[in-house]
């Protein structure tokens, strides 16, 4: 419960320091270290280094607020710089850009091979950008208790795919408990963000690692194969054996922000193993001769789906599975 106050109050009419565990847009719940929480809005309209987005005040920022005098709110003052953020563009005509969650410390990607599909081109864009901002990025393969041998078998695929780059990949299911407290230890005192389409189960799996929440599910819509959105805003919540946990809204489509062609291949751990050692210095693995990575692609050593993925966020293409 936010805390309320009046003039008796004097000792919240001081500078406080909290961390942001929800964003509305305009309102922002802001929790201390002593675990209390009050309901904040910002001072005036302000960028955090020159960052255009919809939110310049994100889940995970340390903040400084003040109480306001005669009521019952508190206004936020300072952001700190972050250590980090996961960013993304909107997939629409406005291109706006919105920070999901920032000072994360593992980034959890939840990934359905059906109802619905999670297309690689989604999990390489989310992942080259966990990649740019230093983020530790994991891997759930969700759901493994509703799959078929075909499915097991696609799952699978995808799992060696990136456990051979070096990405940690981890089948769970929230039904029949599959490793959920393997996922718990990883937690355990960290910072964590779940992120991943509509009906991936993200609140779902949330509600088992942490029963108390009661985060609201809805089923899969059977005519269209996807999940309704039951997490309007990206909340943080404090995990009873240490650390928090976000939990963000389904997302559609990923777009990466300030990719420049230069560094994109740097995102991609494989591509950036290989780049010493093609001809060229300014490589960038596109149709230029003697290209180690073009090589390792023909020989199967790298993906041909991750060549791609690659290559279309190179043009800043829209992916056909966005």
């Amino acid at each position: 419960m936010s805390k309320r106050f009046g003039f008796s109050d004097f000792s919240y009419f001081y500078p406080m320091q909290g961390v942001v565990t929800k964003s509305t847009g305009s309102w922002y719940k802001v929790r201390t270290k002593e675990g209390k929480t009050f309901e904040c809005r910002m001072r005036g309209k302000f960028r955090v280094k020159g960052i255009k987005s919809t939110n310049p005040v994100a889940v995970g920022d340390l903040v400084d607020f003040e109480i306001e005098v005669n009521h019952e709110t508190a206004v936020i003052n300072t952001i700190h710089e972050r250590q980090n953020y996961i960013i993304r563009k909107s997939v629409n005509l406005s291109k706006q850009t919105h920070i999901i969650a920032a000072n994360i410390d593992i980034a959890f990607l939840l990934i359905t091979i059906e109802n619905p599909i999670t297309h690689t081109a989604f999990i390489d864009r989310f992942l080259a950008t966990a990649e740019a901002y230093h983020i530790n990025a994991i891997l759930l393969f969700n759901k493994i208790d509703t799959y078929d041998d075909d499915l097991l078998f696609e799952k699978d695929y995808l799992k060696q795919l990136y456990e051979k780059i070096g990405y940690t990949c981890i089948d769970v299911s929230a039904k029949t408990g599959v490793n959920i407290e393997s996922i718990k230890k990883l937690m355990k005192d960290k910072t964590s963000l779940f992120a991943g389409h509509s009906g991936v189960g993200k609140s779902t799996l949330i509600n088992v690692i942490e029963p108390g929440l009661n985060i609201k599910t809805k089923p899969i819509s059977e005519a269209h194969k996807q999940g309704a959105h039951t997490t309007t805003f990206a909340q943080m919540y404090p995990l009873h054996f240490g650390g928090f946990i976000i939990d963000t809204p389904g997302i559609k489509g990923f777009g990466v922000v300030d990719f420049s062609q230069e560094e994109v291949g740097d995102f991609f751990p494989e591509i950036f193993a290989l780049k010493e050692k093609c001809k060229f210095n300014n490589c960038r693995h596109v149709d230029e001769p003697k290209c180690a990575v073009i090589k390792a692609v023909e020989n199967g050593e790298v993906s041909e789906s991750r060549y791609y993925n690659y290559l279309q966020l190179l043009e800043n293409e829209k992916s056909p599975y966005r």
